[in-house]
């Protein structure tokens, strides 16, 4: 009998890379995914890659589809952000040295990033077949053998052998199997993603940046790419935050996207030096979008009675701040570390997830702590786990 597909939730990129592992090993899967098409959640920004996320990238993709990937990312020079004030230009020093040091260097001493969209693109390669659109998981039943995911319109999948809740910090899978354990929660902090022609980063030239404004606590991070800085038609992205209060969200609306995210942002940054602002006066207005910074418990990644069946994976498990650009690493890891297990017992297994779980809580504790351990300080975030807003 062919064994029952392993269900995954969400399409994001620990799933996809996931299902890339899966793929490769000869394990049947299905992906469900709430959005209708990719298209519809484009907007992102430029993930920063470690050594650690681009081995666990590097172990799950077949030769041709990691040189696709390797091709789509770009490799700036640079030890380490060169960190401006946002109104004089000048250099500043940090203000807190006790504050873990954000390691940017990944490979061949260069900082690797790649844009969101490029790695899900990558990462769905050979796997869209699979996908089922308009697919939004709520839950899940176990059955004597497998389990179901339930869906929002109250249909119920075929059966699978285990359900991987890759959906996010609003996952309903998470929350199930960890009987309300594993915790989001919202910083009150907020930014603003976009991008602009490279001609608008030409007086900042080759690095990563931290710009802040530090009357206002508001900052901005861009990594200029020397592959795309001298071409005039090349578009490059920037991150935008602030700790809370310092970004207004018309009516607590973080789903805002295009000219009024951009008006938003321009007028943030009215008062920055003229070396910052072209960044915001040519930005691409359609694809300013605002997104809510949100954490995981500090205290780190909870314990929950193991479910052999079900298990999560990525911001559903361990979201984290911007800080560090340690999330999206931290997510990769996951999907080795799961596919490596589930390749090794010819798919789903018992202790298959319980040994997940227990390597993951550790490395992913650590990441959350050193993310929100920077946020403290670079966004003004505080989260009181006994009072603090959940998601």
């Amino acid at each position: 009998m062919p064994s029952k597909p392993i269900l995954i939730s969400g399409g994001g990129i620990s799933s996809l890379l996931l299902a890339q592992s899966l793929r490769g090993s000869g394990i049947p899967f299905k992906i469900f995914e709430r959005d209708s098409s990719f298209v519809f959640r484009a907007q992102g920004y430029r993930l920063r890659l470690s050594s650690e996320g681009l081995d666990a990238i590097e172990s799950v993709l077949d030769s041709a589809t990691w040189e696709k990937f390797w091709d789509k990312c770009s490799k700036t020079g640079g030890a380490g952000f060169e960190k401006l004030n946002a109104i004089t230009a000048e250099p500043y020093e940090e203000e807190n040295k006790n504050k873990p040091a954000e390691k940017l260097l990944s490979r061949d001493g260069r900082v690797v990033g790649i844009a969101r969209g490029d790695m899900r693109t990558v990462f769905a390669d050979g796997c869209e077949e699979y996908i089922e659109w308009n697919r939004k998981v709520t839950g899940y039943e176990l059955t004597d053998d497998g389990v179901r995911a339930i869906f929002a319109d109250g249909t119920k999948s075929e059966e699978g052998s285990l359900l991987v809740g890759g959906e996010g910090i609003y996952s309903h899978v998470a929350r199930q199997v960890s009987d309300g354990k594993i915790k989001t929660f919202d910083t009150g902090a907020v930014g603003i993603h976009g991008q602009a022609p490279s001609p608008a980063f030409k007086e900042l030239g080759e690095g990563v940046f931290s710009i802040k404004d530090k009357k206002t606590g508001i900052w901005a991070i861009t990594n200029v790419r020397p592959g795309d800085k001298d071409d005039p038609n090349a578009m490059m992205g920037w991150t935008m935050g602030g700790p809370p209060g310092s970004i207004p969200v018309p009516n607590n609306d973080y789903t805002i996207i295009g000219k009024r995210a951009a008006d938003i942002a321009q007028e943030a940054t009215k008062d920055w030096h003229p070396r910052f602002k072209p960044l915001f006066e040519r930005m691409d207005v359609p694809e300013a979008a605002f997104w809510k910074i949100t954490c995981s418990s500090p205290s780190g990644v909870p314990q929950w009675q193991n479910q052999s069946r079900v298990t999560v994976i990525g911001d559903a498990v361990h979201s984290m701040t911007p800080a560090g650009g340690i999330g999206a690493n931290t997510a990769v890891r996951d999907s080795a570390l799961l596919g490596k297990l589930l390749k090794e017992a010819g798919g789903w297994a018992p202790g298959v997830t319980e040994a997940y779980e227990k390597e993951m809580r550790v490395y992913g504790s650590e990441a959350v702590n050193i993310s929100y351990t920077l946020g403290t300080d670079g966004f003004g975030i505080n989260i009181d786990e006994a009072t603090s807003k959940l998601v």
